[in-house]
């Protein structure tokens, strides 16, 4: 059987003509934008990219948003081509945050309702854990009684 596995792989076709398609994905990139001509520089600049399906301008929060089959380092790579500062966002909710006012999480050139996404500002994993235990552990007053 050795020597059948050998040949065919010779006769197997392969092809190489199709690559495979990137997966959908949005791209959020921090922008700084101050009028109109810049907002329109930028979303021309992405609009025009192979796979974009949308492009979302906000200038007030320096937000441009682009949805597609599209690679995220050449969306970033396409928005400094026109001569602006970028980089990719930053930001997450300030509610998803469980302490936002760890140092280096808050910041004050932040959009209203976001915290810089930083490590310390969000809690362990096994943290979790631990106060599920703690609610039935004997030392907690505030235990289960039912048990």
């Amino acid at each position: 059987m050795g020597a059948l596995d050998y040949l065919s792989n010779f006769c197997t076709v392969t092809s190489t003509g199709r690559r495979k398609r990137k997966p959908l994905q949005t791209v959020e990139i921090k922008v700084k934008m101050d009028c109109d001509g810049c907002e329109r520089r930028v979303k021309n600049a992405v609009k025009n990219m192979k796979g974009v399906t949308n492009v979302e301008v906000r200038r007030k929060q320096h937000r441009v948003t682009v949805s597609g089959y599209v690679d995220p380092n050449k969306v970033l790579k396409r928005v400094k081509s026109t001569g602006k500062r970028a980089e990719f966002w930053p930001y997450i909710p300030y509610n998803l945050v469980q302490y936002p006012y760890v140092s280096q999480a808050y910041d004050k050139r932040a959009p209203s309702g976001f915290v810089r996404n930083v490590a310390q500002a969000v809690p362990v994993p096994n943290a979790s854990d631990e106060t599920i235990t703690y609610l039935f552990s004997d030392d907690n007053p505030n235990a289960c009684h039912i048990m």
